[in-house]
């Protein structure tokens, strides 16, 4: 499929609205998944370089036209590979979004559906917004063609080709959903976030400017970022284990005296590469740790949802993660990191069983304690503030 590299091609003008890597400047890839009709369109995001992918994915319809879930920044680049399918399957006909609390996603749904005006446009329910809840309308959505998804999936006007589940969880101050929506034909299932897969390697549209996995390859600031496969690799490890956990208990910050003297010394001191100020001290221990955190690519919950998010709810999560694995699927594609990632319906269940007091068998090993050493200070945190409630007990 082409694409441009004309650097105005790839502009997203609207990037301070959430002000993340790589800014005002974004490439997207196209991949074929299924032969003429499933293409995902991944771009790159992320902060102080540690960058992952953030994906799209569109369905032809039976009768015509395309099917959006989770659309991108919509560069020109990104429009343009996306008028190309509709030149050759019909126009964009439902455009979804599938959570209600992801600014990463919504921020681009607006934006998206206005490129396309005789698209339908429709949300998980219980939208809102941090940290201020403002009507999807001020966030760009068109009025007049967004609504929510119907709870029942035969009453969406693309039922016939889909199912779907929605998990819906207060959280008290807020909610949060994940749509589960299955392509029957192609046997897909697509997910935002509740499900996450990460490959060996760096994914293609990352090595084509490999800049934050040298960045993050090195032990310090002093260290010169040099360009190898193997650097490669280490970088992107790292970026994963940050990604997942935020802090892994494998890495300490260095002081600031140390910081400032490695900078004082290091080879590159520009903007790009903060100044040479680099805090991040890796312990023995930290490719073991990314080891079972890929544990072979086997789809898992991400970390932070097994800490913040789903133990508020098991039970609630379970019961959709139960209904979803009753459904015929071969793959999962995910909005980040992998994919696609083949996987069947009980490997999809067996990912939950993290929430579970006496899980099924399982041939999933729990991901290592000390690991988890920040976002259970996270956790504490936001229960002694009154931000999120008391973890329930696990079913």
């Amino acid at each position: 499929m082409h694409s441009s590299t004309q650097p105005q091609d790839l502009a997203w003008q609207f990037w301070l609205a959430l002000p993340l890597y790589p800014f005002g400047k974004r490439r997207t890839l196209c991949t074929e998944v299924v032969r003429d009709t499933i293409w995902t369109f991944d771009q790159l995001q992320g902060f102080f370089y540690a960058v992952v992918t953030i994906r799209m994915t569109v369905v032809k319809l039976n009768a015509g036209g395309l099917l959006i879930y989770a659309p991108v920044a919509p560069t020109k680049e990104c429009i343009r590979m996306v008028n190309e399918l509709v030149a050759k399957y019909g126009d964009v006909k439902y455009i979804i979004l599938p959570t209600s609390s992801g600014l990463e996603h919504k921020i681009f749904v607006g934006p998206f559906a206005r490129c396309f005006p005789q698209s339908q446009v429709f949300v998980a329910p219980n939208q809102w917004s941090f940290p201020l809840n403002l009507p999807l309308s001020w966030l760009g959505f068109p009025r007049k063609r967004t609504q929510v998804l119907p709870e029942n999936s035969k009453q969406a006007p693309f039922g016939a080709e889909f199912d779907y589940a929605v998990l819906d969880l207060d959280l008290g101050k807020g909610s949060f959903a994940e749509v589960a929506l299955l392509h029957k034909r192609s046997r897909t299932l697509l997910l935002t976030d509740s499900i996450i897969s990460i490959p060996e390697e760096p994914p293609a549209l990352l090595q084509l400017d490999p800049y934050p996995l040298l960045f993050h390859a090195r032990d310090s600031g002093d260290e010169a970022m040099e360009d190898t496969p193997a650097n490669r690799r280490k970088g992107w490890q790292r970026i994963c284990l940050f990604a997942t956990y935020f802090r892994p208990g494998t890495v300490e910050t260095a002081g600031l005296v140390q910081m400032l003297s490695d900078a004082a010394k290091a080879k590159e001191r520009s903007r790009q590469a903060y100044f040479g100020l680099y805090p991040f001290r890796w312990q023995a221990g930290w490719q073991r740790s990314f080891d079972m955190l890929r544990s072979n690519g086997r789809p898992f919950v991400a970390p932070i949802l097994q800490t913040l998010i789903f133990p508020q709810a098991p039970q609630q999560v379970l019961d959709w993660a139960d209904k979803v694995a009753t459904w015929d699927f071969g793959r999962i594609i995910s909005c980040h990191l992998d994919a696609p990632i083949a996987t069947t319906p009980y490997e999809f269940r067996q990912a939950f069983a993290c929430l579970e007091q006496n899980p099924r068998t399982s041939q999933n090993a729990p991901l290592p304690e000390a690991d988890f050493g920040f976002l259970r200070q996270l956790e504490t945190f936001l229960v002694r503030y009154g931000v999120a409630t008391p973890a329930k007990e696990k079913v």
